[in-house]
């Protein structure tokens, strides 16, 4: 344990419910996955395919996590996947928000062209993403890294100007 706890710099053993989260959310998307893929229910064939699968996401993660180690600026190890977290959490959350928000605006499939309806669907998921990426990188305590990844993203879209300070 004190050889894992020196790889990811973790000094405290609170710091360790990221990682675990990181692996617990690894094993449940995996499982997800594999039921998709196998329409079956033999649990064997289903839960060997949960094994490979985490193994094989969790050694994607760790290429990942050894590419941006250098490029982002955190002062642990172990707070990129805390990061990994924020943003798997608000990929989800976006969607969730907003499908009522679709529905409220009374924009379906049945009233707009497919096309249109997409780009709006998407536009909507893209601002509420932008707003919750802020709200749980704050819960996690990176806020300052959320908060300087969405002024670069906003200046990306050439919003960048509604930041600035005058």
């Amino acid at each position: 344990m004190q050889k894992f706890k020196d790889r990811w710099q973790i000094q405290e053993n609170w710091q360790l419910i990221f990682p675990l989260m990181g692996i617990l959310g690894t094993i449940y998307s995996s499982f997800k996955l594999a039921k998709v893929f196998l329409k079956e229910s033999n649990i064997y064939l289903i839960a060997s395919i949960t094994l490979v699968l985490s193994y094989v996401i969790i050694k994607i993660c760790l290429f990942i996590f050894k590419k941006l180690e250098n490029k982002w600026i955190v002062n642990y190890r172990w707070e990129i996947i805390r990061i990994f977290i924020v943003f798997a959490v608000t990929g989800s959350s976006s969607l969730l928000v907003s499908r009522p928000i679709i529905a409220f605006l009374g924009i379906t499939k049945q009233n707009l062209n497919v096309f249109i309806y997409w780009i709006l669907f998407v536009f909507i998921s893209l601002i509420c993403y932008q707003i919750l990426l802020v709200a749980f990188g704050w819960l996690f305590g990176q806020f300052q890294f959320f908060w300087a990844f969405e002024k670069k993203m906003l200046s990306r879209f050439g919003l960048g100007k509604l930041l600035e300070e005058k």
